[in-house]
């Protein structure tokens, strides 16, 4: 028809008047917990109205390499309107039937309590500081309950999820901008940040630790320079996808545009490119003063110029690549980390929460063994003598055979207890060699 737009994904897009009444037209009404600020109420100008078509042509046709592409270039998804149609299509939501399908209905309230609620209660209730701003107290507690049943839900949904603190700001994200969609929360949870929601935090450092070889190919003088300090610095931003540190919604909801249509080490890259370029402040504290260092990195400049941030983080991603990282820092990443089973959203958007659970799973049973193999390198510094060393390996030998038959039958069933009987047997089998 002559007053529908064409949304075209090859440059040529409609007027801005066609794509603002499409928009209008094509999206649901926004959720009662969206913000309504004055960034969000502007006109369009007319690159992001042109934008916005293409943004409508890829969600009518399910393009998720295209809406990549957009959420990643310049505005971003512009508003949130074209958020809530493109950020599900991104994370792989399918639609369902809301009266069965168990994220849209309430069956989660039959379940049995997480053993984390407590502090996601605590950690509700301090949300909110910062945005919406146009909203009263009243309203504001409104919010806070549906975070809480939101988080809630997904934790009772999936209970082998741990809740960690600034989880919370996440999902706040999330909730503004979709409406309570706790099947978004969960694929997000499953799928792209599993690293963080482990019984242990190993996973999550394993992402810090591809930040000094990243900003070591990009310059290697600064790095030298800020070898005394860990890469810690980094945890709180990288953790919460920078919700915790960001404070004005059009800049988180922007960044989330960019996160969620890229890969997991994105997150890593968009850090190390702030760390450069704050190269020069960075040099004028000495390298011997890693306190202070800490202290300048662990917080965010302001403000945050993210166009160009991001689009450095493009571009030092194509030149230095993950799996190009020197000194082997990607062949140390887990394979069933969120850093190798993400690489392209079209992937991500295509995987099930059942291929999800499967992994969570078997990251926890390399987790188990980590530290059984680290248990094991304590036993033998307590047992130096040969019976002792010959003890020992008679015990790796029980392990591994214990181990391989664990992985014959398939079953994850009994792992969690596994380790506490080997090193118990272990620890038998020794003592007839002392």
């Amino acid at each position: 028809m002559d007053d529908e737009p064409t949304a075209s994904l090859n440059g040529h897009n409609s007027s801005r008047r066609g794509s603002e009444r499409s928009l209008a037209n094509s999206t649901a009404d926004p959720p009662s917990s969206s913000p309504t600020s004055q960034w969000e109420r502007r006109p369009l100008s007319a690159p992001e109205a042109n934008k916005a078509a293409q943004i409508l042509g890829a969600c009518e046709l399910g393009d998720v390499e295209a809406l990549s592409n957009l959420a990643t270039s310049e505005y971003g998804l512009v508003e949130d309107n074209l958020r809530r149609a493109a950020w599900p299509i991104l994370l792989g939501c399918k639609q369902s039937n809301k009266t069965t399908d168990k994220y849209n209905a309430e069956i989660w309230k039959d379940l049995p309590r997480h053993r984390d609620e407590d502090q996601v209660s605590l950690d509700v209730n301090r949300s909110f500081v910062y945005y919406p701003k146009d909203q009263s107290p009243k309203q504001i507690d409104r919010r806070k309950e549906e975070l809480q049943d939101l988080i809630t839900a997904v934790l009772r949904l999936h209970p082998e999820l741990s809740y960690f603190q600034g989880y919370h700001d996440i999902v706040q994200v999330l909730l503004l901008v979709l409406g309570p969609e706790t099947s978004a929360v969960a694929r997000l949870s499953l799928l792209r940040i599993r690293d963080f929601m482990l019984p242990s935090l190993t996973p999550a450092l394993a992402h810090l630790n591809l930040l000094p070889p990243l900003l070591y190919a990009a310059d290697s003088k600064l790095c030298r320079h800020l070898s005394q300090t860990q890469p810690f610095f980094a945890l709180a931003a990288t953790l919460t996808l920078y919700a915790h540190d960001i404070q004005e919604y059009g800049d988180i909801a922007r960044l989330f545009d960019f996160l969620i249509a890229q890969e997991a080490a994105m997150s890593v890259y968009f850090f190390a490119v702030i760390v450069l370029s704050r190269k020069e402040e960075l040099f004028d504290i000495p390298p011997d003063e890693p306190e202070m260092l800490h202290s300048i990195l662990s917080k965010l400049p302001k403000p945050l110029e993210l166009e160009g941030l991001i689009s450095k983080t493009m571009q030092l991603y194509d030149i230095h690549p993950p799996s190009r990282l020197p000194f082997g820092a990607w062949r140390r990443i887990s394979r069933y980390s969120v850093l190798k089973t993400t690489r392209t959203p079209v992937e991500v958007a295509k995987q099930s929460l059942k291929e999800g659970e499967d992994l969570f799973q078997r990251q926890v049973t390399q987790l188990r063994r980590e530290k059984l193999r680290q248990d094991l390198f304590g036993l033998m510094h307590k047992y130096k003598r040969p019976a002792g060393m010959a003890g020992l390996a008679i015990s790796i030998a029980i392990i591994s055979w214990l181990l391989r038959r664990q992985n014959i039958l398939g079953s994850y069933a009994g792992l969690d207890k596994l380790p506490r009987l080997v090193l118990s047997l272990v620890q038998r089998t020794l003592g007839l060699f002392r």
